[in-house]
């Protein structure tokens, strides 16, 4: 992702544009950033689990500096709603509103 790791500031009218409306979108974001939180985390659960141990050896948790690394790399990635707002800007995401909100707004 191309997400950048720092804090930018953004132009609200511009996140609202593509739905109409800044809470829609703002929600949009908010939902692909779980997906993105979710899945990072199953992936680096399945990265971790291949370290697991049954013996609590204090060497070993010292000395696992694959571990570490795995670790401080998923640290130094852009965070999930820094990547789902950088989605959004560049109509990545795919959304649609509910029928049930379609006809509450045209009344």
């Amino acid at each position: 992702m191309a997400a950048s790791a720092s804090i930018i500031t953004r132009d609200t009218d511009k996140i609202g544009e593509s739905t109409g409306n800044l809470y829609k979108s703002i929600a949009v974001i908010s939902k692909r950033a779980k997906q993105i939180a979710t899945d990072m985390k199953e992936e680096l659960n399945g990265k971790l689990s291949e370290f697991a141990s049954t013996v609590d050896n204090l060497e070993e948790i010292f000395e696992n500096r694959e571990q570490i690394e795995i670790s401080k790399f998923y640290e130094r990635m852009p965070k999930p709603t820094a990547m789902a707002i950088e989605e959004f800007a560049n109509d990545e995401i795919y959304w649609r509103m509910n029928e049930a909100e379609e006809a509450t707004e045209t009344k």
